[in-house]
């Protein structure tokens, strides 16, 4: 009879414990908004100029009259994982999500840089920020916040380091350009050249190794920590060695007195492969609290 009595308590022990996860999920991730007829969500593509060419992007407009918030969200190195169930997500929960292509990468013309990473960024701000736009877009251009993974999550965090007019910044599994450039040469373009050069234009991996080891200093996230204390900063890692250079930073945002710094680690792969509906939800929460 005990046996029964402890095997029913550990079994209800277990439903509640599930119930609470599922309650932790925001509704956005499982759930189609109503549809606004007279605004429906929608898809956009854009071309916007940076650096004498126009660099292929995409909106996903979120329902309603707006003005909307804005992700810009940040894809990686070369950008086989985009994240776009996140942008989907992010877009039910009432903020419309901008991605696009860096100069060189995924048909966007161009020659692939990093140096032009960070240029793109600013360029992608810039046009969002213009009235007529934002107009076009239905979003509030003061409501603008960055979200990158991987290579993206550096951009993110350079960008925020000069951009104090960004709502927030969130680096998931970010990897850092600067760390990287201070490896041995042969070792650094092994690294980037096995990372799916097929998607880049005019670059390999030695052409990335030289400029990472050449702009080194100007490439650590962690020297930008001192600029991010005022930065709504979110940093996510996972079990793909990248942590400790994260782990760096926030100790860095940290030191020079940064309050808005939250952390969180998971134990997943670096695109986070079976932890989906976990990321979607820790980034659509750090987004409401962010508020609208």
């Amino acid at each position: 009879m005990k046996t029964w009595i402890i095997a029913l308590a550990a079994l209800a022990i277990a439903a509640t414990g599930q119930a609470a996860a599922a309650q932790e999920v925001p509704a956005a991730i499982f759930t189609d908004p109503v549809r606004d007829a007279a605004h429906p969500a929608r898809m956009e593509v854009l071309h916007i100029p940076s650096g004498g060419v126009a660099i292929n992007g995409l909106a996903y407009v979120a329902a309603g009259a707006g003005p909307h918030p804005v992700v810009l969200l940040c894809h990686g190195l070369p950008g086989h994982e985009k994240n776009l169930d996140l942008a989907q997500a992010i877009r039910r929960a009432g903020w419309t999500v901008v991605t696009f292509n860096y100069r060189g990468s995924w048909g966007s013309p161009g020659s692939y840089r990093f140096a032009n990473d960070l240029e793109d960024a600013d360029a992608v701000l810039a046009w969002l920020r213009t009235p007529a736009n934002a107009a076009r877009l239905g979003i509030d251009p003061k409501r603008i916040a960055m979200v990158g993974h991987s290579l993206g999550g550096w951009v993110t965090a350079l960008t925020a380091a000069h951009d104090p007019a960004l709502i927030g910044a969130a680096m998931i599994s970010p990897g850092n350009i600067g760390f990287l450039g201070r490896m041995p040469r042969d070792t650094a373009a092994g690294f980037f050249a096995a990372n799916g050069l097929e998607a880049l234009a005019d670059t390999s991996g030695t052409i990335m190794a030289d400029e990472a080891i050449a702009h080194a200093d100007a490439f650590d996230f962690v020297k930008a920590g001192p600029r991010l204390t005022g930065t709504n900063l979110f940093v996510l890692t996972s079990d793909d060695g990248f942590a400790p250079e994260a782990d760096r930073l926030a100790a860095a945002v940290k030191a020079a007195g940064g309050k808005k710094l939250s952390t969180v680690h998971v134990a997943t792969d670096h695109g986070w492969s079976d932890r989906r509906i976990r990321l979607e939800s820790e980034i659509i929460r750090w987004l409401d609290g962010l508020g609208r």
